[in-house]
């Protein structure tokens, strides 16, 4: 009866530090952002070299690869952005007009049109005229279309060009591609980074950007 006690005990024991670590994992370490400690020279570059809009900030600096029907980017920038800003923090968005997929288009002409009219003009208002209508809505008016035109189009592959060698990149850091990627700075310079597509990431977002905390 003692010897089965004590195994009761001891299994009452792991239980409880296994349920222990696992709720840690499951709430707050799957969530954060990761180092990276490999290939950042190219990283850097290809983030620096892409064609980001920016409102301008003077603080730290967010990359964030977004497409414009990206919920998750959607919503990233509508619940982050205003406390992001409040602190400084230069929010540098990389929109781009993802490939066709076995023949399904995952992009329109008006998309891949702003996307061009982005990275080579850079207007942060542009962007927020895009986004204050419904995808769908976008006509892309005033814009030159991408569709015909070969610097254009040139402009749009750099942009599917720049996601085809950051996934690698990123994967090799323990990170899988995904919308809306960020990548940033510490205080302290680490480049961090993670693919932030859950609202669980978010705080640590703010954490390290120097964000208030809602």
């Amino acid at each position: 009866m003692k010897r089965f006690r004590l195994w009761a005990i001891l299994i009452l024991i792991v239980a409880v530090v296994g349920g222990g670590l696992f709720a840690w994992w499951n709430y707050d370490l799957r969530w954060r952002p990761k180092t990276i400690t490999k290939h950042q020279a190219e990283i850097a570059k290809l983030l620096e070299t892409a064609g980001w809009v920016s409102p301008g900030m003077t603080g730290p600096k967010l990359y964030m690869v977004s497409f414009r029907t990206c919920p998750d980017c959607v919503r990233f920038k509508q619940e982050e952005f205003p406390g992001l800003h409040a602190a400084k923090v230069d929010t540098r968005v990389i929109e781009v007009a993802r490939r066709d997929y076995n023949g399904v288009s995952k992009s329109t002409p008006a998309e891949r049109a702003t996307v061009a009219e982005l990275w080579l003009n850079r207007s942060w208002p542009l962007m927020e005229r895009w986004e204050s209508v419904p995808a769908e809505a976008w006509k892309a008016p005033g814009i030159p279309p991408a569709d015909g035109d070969l610097a254009r189009t040139a402009v749009v592959e750099a942009g599917r060009k720049f996601v085809d060698d950051m996934t690698p990149l990123m994967k090799a850091n323990g990170i899988n591609f995904a919308y809306p990627l960020l990548v940033w700075w510490t205080p302290e310079g680490e480049m961090r980074a993670c693919a932030c597509e859950k609202r669980e990431t978010y705080r640590f977002v703010r954490k390290e950007l120097g964000a208030a905390q809602p």
